[in-house]
């Protein structure tokens, strides 16, 4: 599934060219990715000014004029792309085509289509948007803060990194790679990190999310840039994906464990387990 970065990469390359641009046709081919009735959604978005794109946790956000703001959740193989005539090949799957004034469209598509278009009021989004944790990489969120979220969880550590609720667009990749250069395991409960482990994998976080930013993300399978190339941190991974290869700290195999029906990969050596009952 796109986390931050890949989603991140899209909006950055999206802001530059759409913001000020008209939507003068919407076409739906896949009704189910939206939250709403075609026809409504159509009417919704049909003459509407893209006013800015932005991004909120895992999802793009185009703030429309008529107060509308539309909402873009990849799910786990969608894609957002501008497709340019006589430039790029459009992609397979196509679910929502939007056409811009001057001949550009902003293609959603997406071969298993869980993800979601969402057209909400601006008050809607707003209550929206406060459901959601912070963003990792927002000024508000200082080591305190993170020490105070984690210390109100029992949950693993995997687990909470995962959860909206505590952050907004971490998923399975960057919780996994956060840990590992933290030297952390996954299976630590959050509130069992002392307020040095917490600054170290706010720290850890940070720096896997922004040098993921920087390779433009990571393509496992479906992703693709709003400009439909691959992002480039799939060599840069050192954990996640890595079974039996060997740590790049330590040289031990990384391992993969199951809990709560996802793979975590972790280094045994570099991220020990904690001992049983003091989790």
């Amino acid at each position: 599934m796109p986390e931050l970065p890949e989603v991140e990469t899209i909006v950055r390359q999206l802001a530059p060219s759409v913001p000020g641009r008209r939507i003068v046709k919407a076409r739906v081919f896949r009704p189910d990715v939206l939250r709403e009735p075609p026809d409504h959604f159509r009417r919704g978005v049909t003459g509407a000014t893209i006013r800015s794109v932005t991004r909120r946790g895992k999802n793009v956000v185009l703030v429309l004029s008529h107060s509308s703001v539309l909402v873009v959740n990849l799910g786990m193989t969608g894609r957002l792309l501008l497709l340019r005539p006589g430039v790029n090949a459009g992609p397979s799957h196509v679910a929502v085509d939007l056409s811009l004034e001057s001949g550009d469209s902003l293609l959603y598509a997406d071969t298993r289509r869980f993800g979601r278009l969402t057209l909400y009021s601006a008050e809607e989004w707003g209550r929206e948007s406060r459901r959601l944790g912070p963003e990792p990489l927002g000024k508000s969120l200082d080591a305190e803060a993170f020490h105070q979220r984690l210390r109100g969880s029992k949950a693993p550590l995997r687990s909470w990194l995962l959860d909206q609720k505590h952050l907004a667009g971490v998923g399975n990749i960057y919780a996994c790679e956060a840990l590992h250069q933290a030297g952390i395991h996954p299976l630590r409960t959050a509130s069992s990190l002392d307020s040095r482990e917490s600054e170290r994998l706010l720290r850890s976080l940070r720096r896997v999310l922004r040098k993921a930013i920087e390779a433009r993300g990571t393509t496992l399978r479906d992703y693709r840039t709003a400009s439909g190339e691959e992002g480039g941190f799939l060599p840069f991974l050192q954990a996640y994906g890595r079974e039996g290869k060997p740590c790049p700290r330590c040289g031990s195999p990384i391992v993969r464990i199951v809990f709560s029906n996802r793979s975590a990969f972790l280094c045994p050596i570099c991220q020990p387990a904690p001992p049983t009952g003091t989790e």
